[in-house]
């Protein structure tokens, strides 16, 4: 690709390339790098002035050197075989421990521990419940989990089974039913009588996802079964570099294959007869142009799509449902409960009022149009597990981030005026945190140059204005089951087709889409390919 220099405008090497991919997230250019390894002339069109999407790093601080996974935060669902295939200078870091829920009971502070061993791990449960039963609960259910795991998780760059063809495929009547046929609720109190290990539980079936713990639609099924199949194991590990070290790969991984990436092109429209080359007309600095392509790839939300082909988006508009926080800490926090280090507590996923029935009662005010009183989040800290993604001055000193997931914060709480209800909800999220911390978790954040506070926060709205999430839905729309659930003729195909033949959905939202996967890029590709 070269520039006019008499014009300023773009000058794409081909008038007619057989891919032009629109958006350069993470799904665009897993997809970019297998079409042009396969020989295929390829050009992505990104509006931003990088490539990445929400799967990127950055420095949100100023003048700190602390690269952030700004957006998204763990990888779970990323094959090691698109790895692989794409030879990527990339890895992730298993965390030591898996997660630790802090809470007080008879006036005393403790938490539940999971990982550092079996032998660790089943005396939190006792000590927390009083016996074995719901260690040993805990045990068969995951157990029964990670069968699942194995068998679908292969699946997903496979092309489409049927419903009835995954059934015989995992081979397990009671697991079926537990996960996709009765509201995940009926599992959790079926196999677990401790309030706080229900809770811990369920919070796999809402990140993302404004549900119930029975809801009828079974989306709280859909995102736990996302949730825990990843890599067939359900591990949720921390990216080495941060996200951004991905998208760099991947979009290195590209260029190298051939793939020319526009960055600074947004497009504005997609023109198609179906049978031909589609157009594709985009925007710059310096003016409109356009370009053809015999498949577009669209790496965009199925709303932002319906809208680039003038047609008319589901009636439904998605709706994202979380507060995302990023800190930098001068040092970790010190707990209330002395029985565990603060590095193994924030080592893994930091559970904040998500007990079973704190997670309901958040659910009934968030739906009723209130904002949680006592709202439920999870902290990772990605520095404990690797600490490349601070400078060695902040590492020498015990600086360390934390990125707080908050559930149950549907964007139409924030719609009346986002600023003051994300400050509220702020003060209501960190109060809960500090419940827990022997200090207040501001006294431990650092300060930028300018000599503000390490913190901010999104919220839905946030997100629809920055990355373009359609109401801050960061899967794009609610999760789809992992196999054909419409059209019989869906079975045997890729999950990413749409109405018409050279224009296909290559982003979160096409069935098997969702968190940082690649997957939806790999079948994309894998569909223009078989033809």
């Amino acid at each position: 690709m070269t520039t006019s220099r008499s014009s300023g405008r773009t000058v794409f090497d081909k008038a007619v390339y057989d891919a032009v991919i629109v958006g350069g997230g993470h799904n665009g250019l897993v997809a970019a790098a297998y079409l042009a390894r396969a020989g295929r002339s390829v050009v992505v069109l990104e509006r931003l002035g990088h490539t990445g999407g929400a799967a990127v790093s950055s420095r949100p601080f100023t003048g700190m050197d602390a690269r952030l996974s700004r957006y998204s935060y763990l990888v779970s669902l990323l094959p090691s075989k698109l790895v692989r295939d794409l030879d990527l200078r990339f890895s992730v870091r298993r965390r030591t421990v898996s997660s630790y829920t802090p809470t007080a009971r008879g006036g005393r502070p403790g938490g539940l521990l999971v990982g550092g061993g079996d032998a660790r791990t089943r005396e939190s449960f006792a000590r927390l419940t009083g016996s074995d039963r719901e260690y040993d609960s805990w045990r068969a259910f995951y157990e029964t989990t990670g069968r699942v795991a194995g068998k679908v998780f292969p699946t997903l760059t496979e092309p489409l089974p049927t419903r009835e063809e995954l059934r015989t495929r995992i081979d397990d009547d009671a697991a079926w039913r537990m996960l996709f046929e009765e509201p995940l609720g009926q599992a959790v109190e079926r196999h677990f009588a401790d309030d706080l290990v229900r809770g811990v539980v369920l919070t796999d079936g809402l990140i993302g996802t404004f549900a119930d713990a029975h809801d009828p639609s079974l989306a709280q099924n859909r995102c736990f079964l996302y949730h825990v199949i990843g890599g067939g194991t359900g591990d949720w590990d921390v990216p080495v570099g941060g996200m951004g070290a991905l998208t760099e790969a991947l979009a290195g991984s590209a260029r190298a294959a051939g793939a020319e990436i526009a960055t600074g092109h947004e497009v504005l429209r997609i023109d198609t007869d179906g049978t031909g080359p589609a157009e594709v007309v985009f925007r710059t600095a310096t003016g409109e142009g356009r370009v053809a392509g015999g498949t577009v790839l669209v790496n965009a939300s199925p709303r932002a799509l319906a809208e680039l082909l003038g047609e008319t988006p589901e009636p439904a508009a998605p709706e994202g449902a979380q507060l995302k926080v990023n800190m930098l800490l001068r040092r970790l926090p010190r707990l209330r409960d002395t029985a565990v280090d603060p590095r193994e507590a924030f080592g893994g996923t930091f559970h904040i009022a998500e007990g079973y029935a704190e997670l309901g009662r958040a659910y009934a005010e968030a739906a009723a149009g209130e904002l949680p009183s006592v709202p439920p989040s999870e902290i990772y800290c990605h520095s404990l597990t690797d600490p490349t993604i601070l400078g060695p001055e902040l590492v020498e000193q015990g600086y360390q981030t934390l990125t707080l997931f908050g559930l149950h914060a549907p964007a139409r709480l924030f719609r009346k005026d986002n600023q003051q209800a994300r400050e509220v909800l702020l003060t209501a999220t960190l109060a809960q945190l500090d419940a827990h911390l022997d200090e207040p978790i501001t006294d431990c954040l650092a300060f930028d140059a300018d000599g503000r506070p390490c913190i901010e926060a999104k919220t839905p709205l946030d997100l629809e204005r920055e990355l373009r999430l359609p109401g801050g839905h960061i899967f794009h729309r609610d999760l789809s089951w992992p196999y054909a659930a419409g059209d019989a003729a869906d079975a045997g195909r890729w999950g990413v087709e749409t109405a018409h033949r050279n224009v296909l959905l290559c982003g979160a939202g096409a069935v098997r889409g969702g968190g940082v996967s690649g997957v939806p890029g790999h079948n994309a590709a894998m569909a223009v390919l078989e033809r």
